[in-house]
């Protein structure tokens, strides 16, 4: 039952935290601004796209319990980009936290959703 709780409030904490930082995103896809960084070199538009799939749809689907094991993956890979790819450069102060949202989420992908979830397993 605990385990359950923990893994409930796993899920809820870090993903809608996530949708702090993904919901911006959505909102300059939506006014048409595709202005964004590129950096794994496929263009500023679907760099903003995958953004917001792995900031906001995602942790969307992990928040309801949803596939939520497949749907951490596109996170864990939001956030190595994040990382180790955009602030590749940046002292560990400014890369810390994707690399908490990354421990987090793969945490999420090897656990599962538990009990109180929409695939309730």
């Amino acid at each position: 039952m605990t385990q359950n709780f923990g893994l409930l409030f796993l899920r809820v904490a870090f993903s809608g935290l996530m949708l702090t930082h993904g919901i911006p995103k959505l909102l300059k896809l939506i006014s048409g601004n595709f202005e964004f960084a590129d950096p794994i070199g496929i263009g500023p538009t679907a760099s903003l796209i995958l953004a917001v799939l792995g900031e906001v749809v995602f942790p969307v689907l992990i928040i309801i319990g949803y596939k939520t094991r497949l749907a951490a993956i596109p996170v864990v890979i939001t956030m190595l980009i994040a990382a180790f790819v955009h602030h590749a450069n940046d002292p560990f102060g400014v890369q810390e936290k994707a690399l908490m949202y990354l421990a987090a989420f793969i945490s999420i992908a090897i656990l599962g959703a538990g009990k109180y979830s929409i695939d309730r397993k």
